[in-house]
């Protein structure tokens, strides 16, 4: 998506919304949608996208640990 955005940002067409890039990110897309920002160099100037995304990364983190944490017993 990163990559679809940054090419309709380019030419000038209808661009992907913020919030659609961060749910999808939410969702799951953490690590995609990061990946992308790196190849594309696609929002990584707009720093509230990028206070968005990265909280969303941290949410995501704890949720990982918690899970490890309480189902996994790893810790």
């Amino acid at each position: 998506m990163m990559g679809y955005d940054k090419n309709a940002a380019r030419n000038k067409k209808r661009r992907v919304a913020e919030n659609t890039l961060l749910f999808w990110a939410f969702l799951g897309g953490s690590l995609g949608s990061g990946m992308g920002m790196w190849v594309f160099k696609h929002k990584t100037s707009k720093k509230s996208f990028l206070w968005k995304f990265y909280g969303i990364v941290v949410v995501q983190l704890l949720g990982l640990t918690l899970y490890c944490k309480n189902v996994i017993g790893v810790y």
